[in-house]
């Protein structure tokens, strides 16, 4: 589990949970989850049991609107889609002279109501600069925005300091591989499950399912969770059972 380094201020609503997994294009589900489905139909069957879903495509290449406009269409009322920010903001220019990517990609997003946060995952080797970080959070547009650090050096005061200046929230990511940092620094949070023992692979037991139900509910507010253990199949049987262990008052 996480350490918390940075309790949650308290005095927030308590908002929607939302639970889903990172992506739904994984041929290991087809005999699973799955089953007998139509690979056109992965989407929509996948959204007729969670109410999140990750676009992980987005952090690889541009999309164009018209595959946001698709998606959009095949889920149902009140589903929200979370965007992955593409690696070429985070890991090819490193949050450095972004303005132009940052636009264009801004302007290809088309989920309309669907729309939901968008993270910026950050490569291991980047370590904290207060000013690089600053400098990104002032540039990022209207919306909710998550940042998922993978470096030790982002378990410090100024980082979180700087996320609550700009209400961006903090990926409180569980992973063997790379620091698991428990802090709330939004009024919402964003919870990334990659597998606890084995990275995209390991299932979370009733026991693990159980704590992260209870951090949900103390922190009180908007909630997002994607699990990430996608590799043999765990993300939507471990989705499905945190949203029978969590409460919210619209759908999950």
């Amino acid at each position: 589990m996480c350490y918390g380094v940075a309790t949650a201020p308290r005095g927030y609503p308590r908002g929607v949970i939302r639970i889903g997994t990172s992506g739904w294009r994984y041929p290991e589900w087809r005999d699973g989850f799955y089953r007998g489905v139509p690979q056109r139909l992965w989407l929509s069957h996948l959204a007729s049991h969670v109410g999140t879903i990750e676009i992980n495509s987005s952090f690889y290449r541009l999309q164009p609107p018209a595959y946001y406009r698709k998606w959009a269409a095949e889920t149902p009322e009140g589903f929200v889609f979370a965007v992955k920010g593409p690696k070429l903001v985070t890991h090819n220019k490193r949050l450095r002279h972004v303005e132009d990517v940052l636009k264009t990609f801004t302007d290809t997003l088309a989920l309309g109501s669907k729309q939901g946060p968008v993270i910026w995952q950050l490569p291991p080797s980047l370590r904290f600069d207060a000013a690089l970080v600053g400098d990104f959070l002032a540039m990022l547009p209207p919306g909710r925005h998550a940042f998922e650090p993978r470096h030790e050096s982002f378990r410090t005061d100024a980082y979180f300091d700087l996320l609550r200046a700009h209400n961006v929230a903090h990926v409180v990511s569980d992973a063997p591989t790379f620091p698991c940092i428990e802090a709330v620094t939004a009024d919402f949070a964003y919870i990334r499950l990659h597998g606890h023992d084995e990275l995209y692979i390991s299932s979370y037991d009733d026991e693990q399912i159980d704590e992260w139900a209870r951090k949900i509910h103390d922190w009180d507010r908007d909630t997002y969770v994607y699990f990430d253990n996608t590799m043999h199949g765990a993300a939507p049987r471990n989705a499905l059972s945190l949203m029978a262990r969590s409460t919210s008052p619209a759908r999950r």
